[in-house]
């Protein structure tokens, strides 16, 4: 029963898309609302999370507290200008490089900051 109502529910989805003119604006448009539930998703965990750790937060020197704030703030921009950086070759090993950057710094924080 559950697999016939997720494949009715797929269907009507996909009806639109399909057999309306201009479904792909709708398929955009279903598409833009997920990725905004998405982006909605991680952001309140981001909030949490620094809620959850304004003590470990306060205690981190400003170099260090620079250093995840930078990290967080270039994947914030690296999400941001996703559609024109991944539109060439450079710019996917450039978009890579950078995200593997912004985690090693948080990452470094992170480490840092509960080792004490």
């Amino acid at each position: 029963m559950r697999v016939v109502r997720n494949v009715a529910i797929i269907l009507i989805l996909a009806v639109p898309i399909a057999f309306v003119p201009g479904g792909g604006n709708v398929a955009q448009a279903i598409l833009l609302a997920l990725t905004m539930g998405f982006l909605a998703g991680i952001s309140w965990l981001i909030y949490t999370t620094f809620r959850q750790n304004q003590l470990t937060l306060a205690t981190l020197t400003d170099g260090r507290r620079a250093l995840l704030y930078g990290g967080v703030g270039l994947i914030v921009l690296l999400i941001a200008g996703a559609d024109e950086m991944l539109g060439t070759g450079g710019g996917t090993l450039a978009w890579i490089l950078l995200l593997g950057i912004s985690v090693a710094a948080i990452w470094r924080v992170w480490m840092e900051a509960n080792s004490y």
